[in-house]
């Protein structure tokens, strides 16, 4: 079989071992002679998946008992819509800094259901900083405050959880949950999709304070109600249950390998080791704000974009896979998530070192 080092930003690579489980498991899971795609999400075997996967997260992030774990569909997209529909109340307004590309879609789509107030943006600098927070403006009456902790497309991330004074702060960790340890207690709600940090597609994660429940209106479809969810342990309809199985292992894999302490300090030394080559270059350039570069999206810029096209064919050829740029931004991205080993980092390096001396 081909190896290859896997730079997609998401779906992106998964640890080897948990294939390897997987597909061990893949026709009959623990002697039940099932596969897991098989079995009925009430049945007994999938009710063990289901309670194993909620106490590793629990313990993994260490979820205090007045929080909600949910495990969703659609995607941290369709939280855009839901996390308004579920949390305004009889509030008309909620606060928004915008960072990047995603949490530009999180304003738009909240826009449809309430005053989506941008309290900061870092659009004039095309998205390459974090606004300063002391010039952030906040309204009081806001029904919370949302931010992205890490955007994937122009490699910004925040440092530190900001603080949202006395609003509910909401933060889509999509691309960087579990790569560093949060404090849950400074959220009311976190949401996540599965595919980048915890597993295969199909699983949206959402963490929300119990006392945030229960404000959804009666015209919202009870599938896109957290409350509604969390009585049900997330299983008002049929959950993707593969997709459910697979973050399990993800789960377990990280706690075997020590832990969210861990992840963070491999992806410090990873995203280090990186960023000093492309600052050491001349042909590449990252264009971040130094404080606030993402350990987890690296985008790099080639100072010739006439040799990107040959340096995808190249990289692709040496085993180094999805290194191409969002549409939106061009260049080059190395999306560098738990489950990619120093050594991708250090075969990157040498690649790069290597096309740069030849051209």
């Amino acid at each position: 079989m081909t190896q290859i080092y896997n730079f997609s930003a998401g779906p992106s690579a998964l640890p080897k071992a948990v294939l390897e489980q997987a597909k061990d498991e893949l026709l009959d899971w623990r002697g039940s002679g099932m596969s897991v795609m098989e079995m009925s999400h009430r049945g007994k075997q999938f009710s063990s998946i289901a309670a194993e996967l909620d106490a590793d997260l629990r313990k993994l992030m260490n979820v205090p008992q007045n929080y909600q774990v949910l495990f969703l569909q659609g995607g941290a997209s369709a939280q855009f819509s839901f996390i308004p529909q579920n949390l305004l109340g009889d509030k008309t307004k909620a606060c928004y800094i915008k960072t990047g590309a995603w949490s530009e879609k999180a304003i738009k789509d909240a826009k449809s259901y309430c005053d989506a107030i941008v309290s900061a943006s870092s659009e004039s600098s095309n998205f390459t900083t974090i606004p300063d927070i002391s010039n952030w403006e906040m309204d009081s009456e806001a029904a919370y405050l949302h931010y992205t902790s890490n955007e994937t497309i122009h490699g910004v991330e925040f440092n530190a959880t900001p603080d949202s004074t006395s609003l509910p702060l909401v933060c889509d960790m999509s691309s960087n949950i579990l790569s560093r340890p949060v404090n849950v207690n400074e959220f009311g709600l976190i949401y996540a999709g599965s595919q980048k940090n915890m597993g295969a597609a199909g699983v949206t994660l959402v963490i929300v304070r119990e006392d945030l429940l229960g404000k959804c209106s009666k015209l919202v479809p009870p599938v896109f109600n957290y409350a509604e969810q969390a009585k049900n342990q997330s299983m008002l309809n049929t959950p993707t249950t593969y997709s459910w199985y697979l973050m399990g292992l993800v789960l377990k894999w990280v706690k075997s390998e020590g832990g969210v302490v861990e992840m963070e300090k491999r992806n410090i030394e990873k995203a280090a080791k990186l960023y000093q080559a492309i600052d050491n270059s001349t042909l590449y350039r990252n264009p971040v704000d130094l404080k606030f570069r993402s350990r987890m999206n690296v985008p790099f810029i080639l100072a010739d974009e006439t040799l990107d096209k040959a340096f995808l064919t190249a990289a692709e050829s040496a085993g180094l896979n999805e290194l191409k740029g969002h549409r939106s931004v061009g260049g080059m991205r190395a999306s560098i998530y738990n489950a990619m080993p120093e050594s991708g980092i250090d075969a990157l390096i040498s690649f790069m070192q290597e096309f740069e001396r030849t051209h």
